[in-house]
């Protein structure tokens, strides 16, 4: 397959140090492609959990190799670290192999849109979205992502795409979904007061694209359930795309037109709409 060029990259909540981490897609999408500005967004490095549990695959090692060869092919590669990896926030301002260390950026995009780029924590209600995560329990995360783990070695055996089962869940929470809204409006009002036209985040694993009181939201997902990235092409269109096993447009956004991603049916868009094989 040919290599895709775009204008900007945006990745986050990669979570290297997981075993839930998807890096064998992500090691794919990297050497796939190609672009002038690469945005990691947050949580590339998820050192909480490797504090409690050491956990590193050899994949994990080729992903942050892949990242320092863009830096040193000329690939301007921007890290904004996440809560998950918030200890290298103390090297903002530095660069780590030719990569950037920043808190958050300005990116302008190529059609004159200016966007807000930060991980997204920030924007995290503590009164309100600890209540619906307690509630349905770590425990019960814990299995729905070891589930999503087997059911997906099945589907490869059975040469079946990649299926997000935690996403799915998701989608039927209603506590969660409502967490997710006030995320969104959180963000989005933040860009509305600093002038801006969007917001580019990660943080809550959901990826999405959608027009909020005039400004634009833009969530880039993450590669432990979306394997999603958000890219910029040369005239500033918006792009959220899944990879797996199957390459997926689920959301746009020009300057004129937003097609936003579904809700409940965003987990399905890999099997149910423009499925364009690798």
């Amino acid at each position: 397959m040919s290599t895709l060029r775009f204008r900007s990259i945006f990745i986050s909540d990669v979570h290297l140090g997981t075993p839930d981490c998807k890096s064998g897609y992500l090691l794919d999408f990297l050497r796939s492609t190609h672009s002038e500005f690469l945005y990691l967004v947050g949580d590339i490095i998820d050192l909480e959990a490797l504090a409690r549990r050491p956990y590193w695959h050899p994949e994990h090692s080729a992903v942050l190799g892949e990242l320092l060869r863009k830096a040193g092919d000329g690939t301007r590669v921007i890290f904004i670290p996440g809560n998950h990896d918030a200890p290298l926030r103390g090297l903002a301002g530095q660069s780590v192999g030719g990569i950037v260390v920043r808190l958050d950026a300005l990116h302008v995009g190529a059609d004159g849109r200016r966007y807000r780029v930060s991980h997204g924590d920030e924007y995290d209600p503590e009164d309100y979205g600890k209540r619906w995560l307690y509630s349905v329990g770590e425990a019960a995360r814990r299995f729905i992502c070891w589930t999503n783990r087997a059911l997906n070695r099945l589907r490869r055996r059975l040469r079946l795409p990649y299926l997000p089962l935690p996403i799915i869940a998701k989608s039927h929470i209603g506590k969660a979904l409502e967490y997710i809204r006030r995320y969104e409006h959180s963000a989005a009002a933040r860009a509305a007061a600093e002038g801006l036209d969007g917001h580019i985040c990660g943080h809550i694993h959901y990826g999405g694209i959608r027009m909020i009181d005039g400004v634009l939201y833009c969530n880039d997902g993450d590669w432990v359930e979306h394997c999603t990235a958000l890219v910029e092409d040369a005239a500033g269109v918006l792009e959220l795309l899944h990879w797996s096993e199957h390459r997926t447009a689920l959301a746009q956004a020009s300057a004129d037109t937003v097609l936003p991603s579904p809700v409940a049916a965003l987990a399905f868009a890999s099997l149910a709409r423009g499925v364009r094989p690798l």
